[in-house]
């Protein structure tokens, strides 16, 4: 039996539905995490305060990526084909989020030196967690052909993403004020060691909770099938083997995931370890990779936005191919930036040439300029990517193939982390052990020129 789907509003020329933001929003309060506590503040304060060393401790975020990366890749697209069975996504967002928010919370006990929380038990939490919102990404993903008109997808992508750094500024806005003694003392975070990096989690943790409540009460969902969850993941585990041995995806969709998978997860270590590396790197205390995030999650903002009117102005497809080639050639001349060098061999001194209270120094400044401008792009890259997808797959099996979208952000994990653990490791040297990453953003741009792009329809098919 199939349940009515919900009606469809007409928004005003130019603008979103209800539905459509409140789909954005849900957004604005997951990347927190991603942007907050993944980047910027608790993984660097875990890799340096709580491990005890900054090379030992990417080499141990380098493991629970691989553990979770691994087990997103064998169980995703079975979730993504499950979800086309049951229909409705909203319940499963309504359980993601409910399993999330208290188990990110729960690293506040993260105490350095292990002293609360043993680092082993921290790297189980914080796997789990990767696990559980990558299963939140696909259900995501493959509500945004319901929750919005062709027409409004780009745009509420993009708009996603800009929230998502707008919610992270305004939260390490509220830690950096937390930094200053007098506020620190005033809220009683001065005496707790690591209390301003361990109560980010708490805020983002709240945002997440936040975020998930208009998507649930005002996102169209796809119609409910009536079957219940163990009948659908059957039912999805078996249609799926059958699209596979029979050969029945198509193969622009496919192709183009190929590409997605490459360059996504070479973006994902930027992402995942750029904060420990400027950190060891660049030398920048806690407080001066707090600002560097602001700094660049400012800039997502607009990367967001932009990445919706680049969509519009020459497709989605285009727009990502010049994203990722930005994005690439950016995270290349990072890694040419020391305290005492810029773009690999050219000598700079470590004195600042302006007098501000931090980044002061030239490639202090130079690294700054090309994180925001990587970050722009590496955003819209995002929405791009994600409209893509939501334009290639076939509208009756969008759950399938945004559980292969999934799978697409985490197949080769294990092969990302596992080269940075290894290069890290072999040459002691954190930009070494990034190198990896960007040679899998390029195998991915390659690939993508060979995708043909998708033909634009005036809307998708109501249920």
């Amino acid at each position: 039996m199939t349940v009515a789907a919900e009606p469809v509003e007409t928004p005003e020329s130019g603008s979103l539905s209800k539905s459509a933001r409140s789909w954005s929003m849900y957004q604005g309060g997951r990347d927190t995490y991603v942007i907050v506590a993944g980047t910027y503040i608790f993984i660097p304060y875990f890799a340096t305060s709580v491990v005890g060393d900054p090379v030992h401790g990417q080499s141990l975020m380098a493991l629970y990526h691989l553990v979770s990366g691994l087990i997103v890749a064998l169980t995703a697209p079975f979730l993504g084909a499950a979800i086309d069975q049951m229909g409705a996504r909203k319940p499963w967002m309504f359980w993601i989020n409910l399993l999330m928010v208290p188990m990110i919370a729960a690293l506040w006990f993260a105490a350095p030196n292990g002293s609360m929380l043993p680092v082993s038990v921290i790297i189980v939490m914080l796997t789990v967690i990767s696990v559980i919102l990558s299963y939140g990404e696909v259900v995501y993903g493959a509500m945004l052909p319901e929750a919005a008109t062709i027409p409004e997808q780009s745009k509420a992508s993009g708009l996603a993403l800009s929230l998502g750094n707008f919610v992270s500024i305004f939260v390490m806005l509220i830690l950096l004020a937390l930094l200053i003694p007098e506020v620190s003392a005033f809220v009683g975070l001065d005496k707790i060691p690591g209390g301003v990096d361990r109560f980010s989690v708490v805020l983002v943790a709240l945002c997440l909770g936040l975020g998930t409540l208009p998507l649930l009460r005002n996102s169209h969902d796809a119609p409910k099938t009536g079957k219940s969850f163990v009948t659908s993941i059957v039912d999805g585990a078996k249609n799926l083997y059958h699209l596979i041995r029979h050969a029945e995806l198509p193969f622009n969709p496919v192709l183009y995931l190929i590409a997605r998978m490459f360059y996504i997860n070479g973006k994902m270590a930027l992402l995942i370890f750029g904060g420990v590396y400027a950190a060891g790197v660049m030398q920048w205390s806690p407080t001066e990779l707090l600002v560097l995030g602001i700094l660049v999650t400012i800039a997502g903002v607009f990367g967001g936005v932009f990445g919706g009117w680049l969509d519009t102005l020459i497709g989605p497809k285009r727009a990502f191919e010049l994203e990722i080639a930005v994005t690439l050639l950016c995270a290349v001349a990072q890694l040419g930036v020391t305290p005492n060098s810029i773009f690999f061999v050219f000598p700079a001194s470590a004195d600042p040439i302006l007098p501000l209270p931090m980044f002061g120094s030239s490639p202090e400044l130079v690294y700054i300029m090309i994180a925001v401008v990587l970050n722009i792009f590496g955003t819209a890259s995002w929405a791009s990517s994600r409209t893509l997808m939501a334009q290639l797959a076939p509208h009756d099996q969008l759950g399938t193939f945004f559980g292969f979208y999934g799978l697409s952000g985490v197949a080769t994990v294990w092969v990302v982390p596992l080269c940075i653990e290894f290069f890290t490791r072999v040459f002691e040297s954190q930009r070494a052990g990034l190198v990896p990453a960007s040679a899998f953003m390029l195998l991915g741009l390659v690939i993508l020129f060979f995708v043909k792009s998708p033909k634009q329809t005036s809307q998708h098919p109501e249920a």
